[in-house]
């Protein structure tokens, strides 16, 4: 299995850069969790727990304004991620995560992936441009939809 997971996370964008070493690494704290259509994931506000990468299914995030509005931010599917805001800076989830369709995830719990960065800081720096070009998406789709 852990095999299996590193070969799947190797094709994932935030993981792409890493060496297989490094993929292993990841792999060893990794568990996988199915979920059904309408589940959530993630909720906006919830101790950011863990990171998901999509193996299959698709899913919805999705941003609850002040006001009560409810504001679709992006779709995912297979070999796409979430969740990586929270886990990387500890703060409390800042959208929410909706399953569209039966999914499976493979999960990396935040303390595990944050032990296996601390001990092996090359996986930081590898990932941290892509985690810094989804934050921009992101910001940029919240800009556009709020004009």
């Amino acid at each position: 299995m852990e095999t299996e997971i590193a070969d799947f996370l190797g094709k994932v964008t935030l993981f792409a850069n890493l060496n297989e070493r490094n993929l292993k690494r990841l792999s060893r704290a990794c568990t996988v969790r199915s979920f059904d259509t309408g589940d959530f994931v993630v909720r906006q506000g919830d101790e950011g727990i863990g990171l998901f990468v999509i193996t299959s299914g698709k899913v919805k995030v999705q941003k609850t304004t002040d006001d009560g509005r409810e504001i679709e931010i992006a779709t995912h599917g297979s070999g796409e991620f979430v969740g990586e805001f929270s886990v990387l800076d500890g703060a409390k989830r800042t959208a929410s995560v909706v399953t569209l369709e039966p999914t499976e995830c493979i999960v990396l719990a935040s303390w595990d992936f944050n032990a296996v960065m601390k001990a092996h800081p090359e996986i930081a720096l590898e990932i941290l441009p892509v985690v810094v070009k989804r934050f921009r998406e992101t910001n940029e789709k919240l800009l556009a939809v709020s004009e």
